[in-house]
């Protein structure tokens, strides 16, 4: 098996916060992000104010939390506001790309020995989340208030106290990290440094960890998160204690299995569906599912003697960075024909239009 870092692009963001921006390494490494995005829709960042014991602070927090009982985790439900904060609890979301013709088209597509696994089953992903919403409100009226619930704060007294601040500082780590690889993309595809940060200065971002009960949903070939694609900006991921997360390189067609350095401070990137719109699908939203594969089952059973007392749950440390919901998304003139040349060659890539919306409206889509 290949490991991630001979196959994704590492992108040090030392060197972009360390050294003037028009220094010839600055370049070089945003030129590296953005073209990492445009070939690949995903990259590794190493980023040294990453910490790995905040990562597994984080992991135990959320593995504890989602080992309650299932009443417990149902006090922390909101569907009334479509699961904008709160739990979403398993068999609740469906991969779109099921029913989706362009999506099945693309699995099509794809090399048989490529192709994820199959999503036609119609089942809902076995998969919980947790959404913990991380935005700035807006200074003005919002078009979008749904998009801006209150956050959740689970019951159980050991996890309560600690929740807040577990999830802000991991948050915060990796919003850091993201809008750093934001400024960086924006300098490597020619626009102003703020340009994509700044359009996304209000976004309702989250904080979306994913959990998966690898007792209950641990046979080999599970489909954990079936083939999708993400609707916000940049998707960023801490180092999950399980693989099983795959990628789909736009311009190969070959899955990517993820696999991080066995150490240091590392941060996976994913290219969501608004920076495509923004970029006139120079950079695609990347394909990923997450499944249990034999690295999950050789992880399941490492761990159950390393850690015994541990719950043996797949925790996935999401965060969903998001343009502003006001923000008017059109996509930029000079990128929109660097898209053009780029797709042309490329007879595969269908033609997308890309009209003029609010972030809002294209949420709500």
């Amino acid at each position: 098996m290949s490991t991630l870092s001979e196959t994704l692009p590492v992108i040090d963001l030392d060197i972009f916060l360390s050294q003037p921006t028009q220094s010839i390494r600055v370049q070089e490494e945003c030129n590296k992000a953005a073209d990492a995005l445009i070939t690949y829709g995903a990259l590794l960042v190493h980023d040294s104010r990453v910490s790995e014991e905040d990562n597994d602070t984080f992991l135990d927090l959320i593995e504890d939390y989602f080992a309650q009982p299932m009443e417990d985790l149902q006090k922390d439900e909101r569907p009334e506001i479509h699961y904008q904060v709160g739990v979403t609890l398993e068999n609740t979301e469906k991969p779109k790309c099921a029913v989706d013709v362009p999506c099945l088209d693309i699995i099509a597509n794809l090399d048989p020995a490529e192709r994820p696994l199959d999503i036609s089953g119609h089942h809902p992903d076995p998969k919980c989340r947790f959404f913990w919403k991380m935005g700035t409100p807006p200074p003005y009226e919002t078009e979008y208030p749904a998009l801006n619930a209150p956050n959740v704060v689970p019951q159980a007294p050991g996890i309560s106290k600690k929740w807040e601040s577990t999830m802000e500082k991991w948050g915060h780590s990796m919003k850091n990290a993201v809008e750093n690889i934001a400024e960086m993309t924006a300098i490597g595809l020619g626009l102003p440094r703020e340009f994509i940060k700044d359009a996304g200065k209000y976004g309702p971002h989250l904080l979306g960890p994913t959990a998966s009960d690898l007792v209950k949903y641990g046979q080999k070939d599970t489909i954990l998160a079936g083939f999708h694609t993400d609707l916000n900006c940049l998707t960023i991921h801490g180092r999950s204690r399980y693989p099983g997360l795959n990628i789909w390189a736009r311009n190969t067609g070959k899955r990517i299995p993820v696999r991080f350095p066995p150490t240091g401070r590392y941060l996976l990137v994913q290219v969501g569906k608004q920076i495509e719109h923004l970029t006139g699908g120079l950079i695609k939203a990347g394909f990923h599912e997450v499944v249990v594969n034999e690295a999950t089952l050789e992880t399941v059973e490492r761990r159950k003697e390393s850690h015994p007392d541990r719950p043996n749950i797949r925790i996935s440390s999401t965060f969903f960075w998001h343009l502003s919901s006001d923000y008017e998304l059109a996509p930029i003139l000079k990128l929109s024909e660097r898209a053009n040349a780029f797709n042309s060659s490329q007879t595969a890539d269908q033609h997308t239009a890309y009209e003029r919306m609010k972030v809002g409206q294209q949420v709500q889509k």
